[in-house]
């Protein structure tokens, strides 16, 4: 008896902290509907039911007013009420027999091992959940998973991303923010190479593509929006080359159709896939082999402070220099041209952005030498895994999903970086264009 009498403050005591542990976790979770339950509950005691009734109709009209006549301001500050509902309406809800139809559960000596549901932000057009993962689980099984988990929880699409170890979030995706084209802004008065702006990712944010130390593949359908990143690229770059600080040099087999709108931005340039095209690489392989040389012992890498122009080579159609020319000995010189650019190019201030529809290996074989991977439209699956690599597809990015009304949409993978980004280039018009076509600046076209 004596015992019981002793155990019983210490269970009182633990009761006490369970219930303020719980407390805790649902002030922390849904702060806005506490806090409104509590001023509904002081409202009720000192105005009276009717007093309260009428101050929270009038609140709910100007809601309603503010909603139909700023909807945009609505959405940024509606975002914590439409967080905590959604929370507990489609994901706590849900969660556990979700997640025991999804097979993510674990049983082990009769005890159920789940997932926990962690934060969740609801931004319009996704809803990021955090997920802590079970113990010897893998973001791989998550991804296995994805398209039931968006059905279950009324989402058009599931994307998975790593946080940190045991910690991955959910990003469902309810539309599209890119939906809408991008104007092109106005021409900077710097350029950082590092971080050129050549349109916006779907989070919002710029879309900033690093341009030193990297060569850049695009590879997309007819139609997929190819020439708009190339002259937002472009378009970025050209108060760098009005200053002499860039040198461009371009080839386009096609005759000229592209790259011709804006010649004078070219120290030179090829428009077709023969001898005239091959010599352009030829030289300016050599080139980045001299600048190598001359670096020898005085810097490991370029920087503006050489005095010597970063240099950029445009492809407008790579496959009809490696692959499609019918001279096999121009194809050849092409070849080891661009792959001696693409290898030894990144440390002596050389970049490669080139361009093509088909990504086969047999079309591309070097394409590992290319750090960015940009998948525009694509028409099958497995041209996704060809472009931006093996398991980048099961994390999301479903460029063969893009619609062909989004011209300019693509999925980006960098080197050394595990997600994958959904960006969209500028929509560049004829006037932008034209505000490009000035004289030549720097060589001569050829």
């Amino acid at each position: 008896m004596g015992a019981k009498v002793v155990l019983l403050p210490f269970a009182t005591l633990w009761v006490a902290c369970w219930l303020a542990g719980q407390a805790g976790r649902v002030v922390c979770r849904y702060p806005l509907t506490v806090a409104v339950c509590a001023l509904v509950a002081w409202g009720w005691l000192a105005w009276g039911e009717w007093s309260t009734t009428v101050v929270g109709g009038v609140l709910l009209l100007g809601a309603s007013a503010w909603w139909y006549w700023g909807p945009e301001s609505f959405a940024r500050w509606m975002v914590l009420p439409r967080t905590e509902l959604r929370r507990f309406w489609v994901y706590a809800t849900r969660w556990r027999s979700v997640m025991r139809l999804a097979e993510l559960t674990r049983d082990k000596r009769g005890r159920e091992y789940r997932p926990g549901l962690g934060g969740v932000r609801a931004q319009g057009w996704r809803d990021v959940v955090r997920v802590r993962m079970v113990r010897g689980q893998a973001p791989e099984q998550w991804e296995a998973r994805a398209s039931g988990l968006a059905h279950a929880f009324d989402a058009r699409s599931c994307r998975v991303r790593v946080i940190k170890p045991g910690v991955i979030a959910l990003d469902l995706i309810h539309a599209d923010p890119l939906v809408l084209p991008l104007d092109a802004p106005p021409l900077a008065d710097a350029v950082d190479l590092r971080r050129l702006v050549v349109g916006r990712t779907e989070t919002g944010r710029a879309w900033r593509l690093r341009l030193h130390g990297n060569h850049v593949l695009v590879v997309g359908s007819t139609g997929a929006g190819k020439g708009s990143l190339l002259w937002s690229v472009v378009r970025a770059l050209a108060p760098a080359v009005r200053a002499g600080s860039v040198r461009l040099y371009g080839v386009d087999p096609k005759g000229g159709m592209e790259l011709g709108q804006a010649p004078g931005l070219f120290t030179q340039v090829a428009y077709d896939n023969g001898d005239a095209a091959v010599t352009l690489l030829e030289d300016l392989a050599a080139e980045i082999k001299r600048r190598a040389t001359s670096y020898r012992g005085r810097r490991r890498s370029w920087s503006p402070e050489s005095g010597d122009p970063f240099l950029v080579l445009v492809v407008d159609e790579l496959a009809d220099l490696i692959a499609y020319q019918a001279d096999k000995a121009l194809r050849e010189r092409a070849a080891r041209a661009v792959q001696t650019i693409t290898s030894q190019g990144r440390a002596p201030g050389a970049a490669v952005l080139a361009l093509v529809q088909d990504p086969r290996k047999e079309i591309v074989s070097f394409r590992h030498l290319f750090t960015i991977r940009i998948a525009m439209r694509l028409d099958e699956p497995t041209q996704v895994d060809m472009v931006l690599g093996d398991g980048v597809r099961q994390r999301g990015a479903a460029a063969h999903e893009i619609s062909e009304h989004t011209p300019g949409v693509a999925w980006v993978k960098e080197d050394g970086k595990r997600e994958p980004v959904r960006a969209r280039a500028f929509h560049i018009t004829d006037d932008d264009l034209a505000e490009l076509a000035v004289p030549t600046l720097i060589g001569g076209v050829r």
